[in-house]
C-alpha cells in the first residue's frame, strides 16, 4: 500500500524520523559539547536558555499556532490568499512584538543577568541570544506554513541540515577559540546558534514564497484586517500567554534549582555542576525517545481543528484514540530500556558517573508529560485552547512550590526537583485527560492504552536488565551489551504485546 502523503500517519512518520535523527544528532552534539566546556559551563549556558523560552512565548508560540490552524483551514477551502495574508500579518506582528522585548532586554542586560539569572557570566551570551531569537521566530512562523498545508519535507529537510550547521558552527568555534573564561564559552555556543538559525530562516522564508505562489498565483478571497486580527488573537493570545506563564516558571525553576542546592548545603561550584548534569545530560537523554510526540503534536493539531471545524466527532475521538496509543506503545518500552541501560549508557557517553542518579522517578515524569502534551495537543486542536493554558499553568506552580520549598530542605536536594517534575506531569496528565473527556466524549482505552503496553515493557525491562549483567559478568563489552539487549529487548516487546492482542496496524489506520 501506497501511503497517502497529505495524511496525518505520514506526516507523522516524515517528522518523527526527521525529530529522532535531529534528537540523536543532538545528542551527539550535546556530549561533544559536555566534553569541551565541563559540567560548570553547561549550567551557565542552561540559565540563559530560559531567557530564549520566555522570549520565544512572548513574541511567537502563540502566532506560529495561529499560522499552523488557520494555514490548515484556508488550505481545506483552497484559499491561498488567505494564507498568505495570515502569515504576513503573524510576521509583522511578531516583529513588533520582538521589538518591543529585546529592546529593555538589550539595556538591561547587565540587571537580568546578574539579579534575575543569578550569574554575571551570563551577560554576554544574553545579548546574543537576541538576533538568534529574531530569526528562530521567522523561522517557525514560515515553518508552520508548511504544517498547516501538509507539506511536510521542506521544513523536515530544512531541520536535518539545521541541525548539522548547528553542530558544526558550535563544535567548531568552540575547537579554534577555547580555553575561554566561562562567560566567553557560553557565548561562542550562541554565536554558533545564529549561524544555523540564518541558514533556516532565509532557506524557509524562500521555500514559503515559493509553496504559496506555486500553481498560478494565489486564488482565494482575503479576509478584512479585523476578521483576520481576531481569527488570529482567539488562537494566538491563550496560547501565547500558556507558554509565557509555563515558560517564566520553567526560568524560575532553572535560576532556582543552583540556589536551593546551595541553600541547602551545596558549594556554588557543585550545585552548578549538579544542575549541569540533571538538566543537560540526564533529562536530555530521557527525552530523546519523545521525538514522536513533538512530530505528533505538529500534525494533531491543524487535523484536529479540521475535523472539528467539519463537526466531525467521530474522527476526532479516532484520532485521539490512536495518538494515545502510539504514544504508549513507543514511550512505555524507550523508557524502560533507559532505567535498566540509561546508567551505563549515560556514564560511557558523558563521562560523568551521576547522569544515571534518579533515572527511575525521572522517567515516570517523562512518560506523565508526555501524555500531558498530546491531551493538551488535542485540546487546542479541538478550540480548547484555554483550558489547555489553565492546566499548564497549575502545573508549572506545583513544579515551582516543589522546588523552592523541598530543595531546600537538608538532605533533600535534587529529589524535590524530581518529585515535582513527576507530581507536576502527573497532575496535567489527569487534568487534560478529564478535559478531552468532557470535550469529544472519547472513553479511556485503559487496558490497550496502559496497562498492555505497561505490562510488555516491564516484562522487557526484567528481562535485559538481567540479560545485561549476564553479559557483562561473562566479559561481554558493554557497547555489545547494551545492542545484544536493545535487539532482544524490542522482539520481545513486540511478542508480548501481540500476545495480548494489541496489534500494531492500529497505529496505521491514524488517519
Amino acid at each position: 500500500m501506497k501511503l497517502d502523503r497529505t495524511s496525518m500517519l505520514y506526516g507523522t512518520l516524515v517528522l518523527t524520523a526527521t525529530s529522532l535523527v535531529s534528537q540523536l544528532l543532538g545528542f551527539v552534539y550535546r556530549i561533544l559539547l559536555s566534553r569541551l566546556i565541563g559540567a560548570e559551563v553547561m549550567g551557565l549556558y542552561q540559565l540563559i536558555m530560559p531567557v530564549f523560552s520566555v522570549v520565544l512565548s512572548i513574541t511567537a508560540v502563540g502566532l506560529t499556532v495561529a499560522v499552523s490552524n488557520l494555514s490548515s483551514e484556508f488550505h481545506a477551502t483552497g484559499n491561498r490568499a488567505a494564507i498568505a495574508q495570515v502569515l504576513r500579518r503573524c510576521t509583522g506582528l511578531f516583529l513588533i512584538l520582538f521589538a518591543a522585548v529585546a529592546v529593555p532586554v538589550a539595556v538591561l542586560y547587565d540587571p537580568i543577568s546578574v539579579y534575575l539569572l543569578g550569574d554575571a557570566r551570563t551577560q554576554t551570551g544574553l545579548l546574543l541570544l537576541l538576533p538568534c531569537l529574531l530569526l528562530t521566530g521567522v523561522e517557525n512562523l514560515h515553518k508552520h506554513v508548511f504544517y498547516g498545508t501538509g507539506n511536510i519535507r521542506p521544513p523536515a529537510a530544512v531541520e536535518l541540515c539545521e541541525q548539522f550547521i548547528r553542530t558544526g558552527a558550535v563544535l567548531g568555534l568552540l575547537v579554534l577559540f577555547l580555553p575561554q573564561n566561562p562567560e566567553r564559552t557560553v557565548a561562542l555556543i550562541v554565536l554558533g546558534m545564529i549561524v544555523c538559525e540564518l541558514f533556516s530562516a532565509v532557506t524557509l522564508l524562500l521555500l514559503a514564497r515559493r509553496h504559496l505562489s506555486r500553481s498560478g498565483g494565489l486564488p482565494g478571497q482575503p479576509l478584512t484586517r479585523r476578521a483576520l486580527d481576531r481569527r488570529i488573537s482567539a488562537i494566538a493570545v491563550p496560547i501565547g500567554l500558556t507558554s509565557l506563564l509555563g515558560n517564566l516558571m520553567g526560568s524560575a525553576n532553572a535560576v532556582l534549582i543552583p540556589q536551593r542546592l546551595v541553600h541547602a548545603g551545596s558549594e556554588v561550584g557543585q550545585a552548578m555542576e549538579a544542575f549541569g548534569v540533571l538538566c543537560g545530560m540526564t533529562v536530555p537523554m530521557l527525552c530523546l525517545p519523545t521525538a514522536f510526540i513533538g512530530a505528533l503534536g505538529l500534525v494533531l493539531v491543524p487535523r484536529l481543528a479540521e475535523s472539528a471545524a467539519l463537526g466531525l466527532r467521530s474522527q476526532i475521538q479516532r484520532r485521539v484514540d490512536r495518538s494515545m496509543l502510539a504514544t504508549s506503545v513507543l514511550i512505555l518500552p524507550a523508557m524502560a530500556v533507559l532505567v535498566v541501560l540509561g546508567p551505563a549508557i549515560g556514564e560511557v557517553l558523558f563521562r560523568e558517573p551521576t547522569v544515571g542518579r534518579y533515572m527511575l522517578p525521572l522517567s515516570f515524569g517523562v512518560l506523565f508529560s508526555c501524555y500531558q502534551s498530546v491531551l493538551a495537543c488535542a485540546l487546542n486542536g479541538v478550540g480548547k485552547q484555554s483550558t489547555a493554558a489553565r492546566n499548564s499553568i497549575l502545573c508549572g506552580l506545583v513544579q515551582l512550590g516543589c522546588t523552592f520549598f523541598l530543595m531546600g530542605l537538608p538532605g533533600v536536594g535534587l529529589l524535590g526537583y524530581v518529585a515535582g517534575f513527576v507530581a507536576s506531569a502527573a497532575l496535567g496528565m489527569l487534568l487534560n485527560w478529564a478535559a478531552v473527556r468532557r470535550t469529544t466524549g472519547l472513553r479511556a482505552q485503559l487496558f490497550q492504552w496502559c496497562t498492555a503496553p505497561a505490562l510488555a515493557a516491564l516484562l522487557m525491562g526484567l528481562v535485559i536488565n538481567l540479560l545485561f549483567q549476564v553479559l557483562l559478568d561473562h566479559g561481554i563489552g558493554q557497547p555489545a551489551a547494551v545492542t545484544a539487549c536493545l535487539l532482544f529487548g524490542a522482539a520481545l516487546y513486540l511478542a508480548a504485546l501481540q500476545a495480548q492482542g494489541i496489534h500494531l496496524r492500529r497505529l496505521f489506520s491514524l488517519h
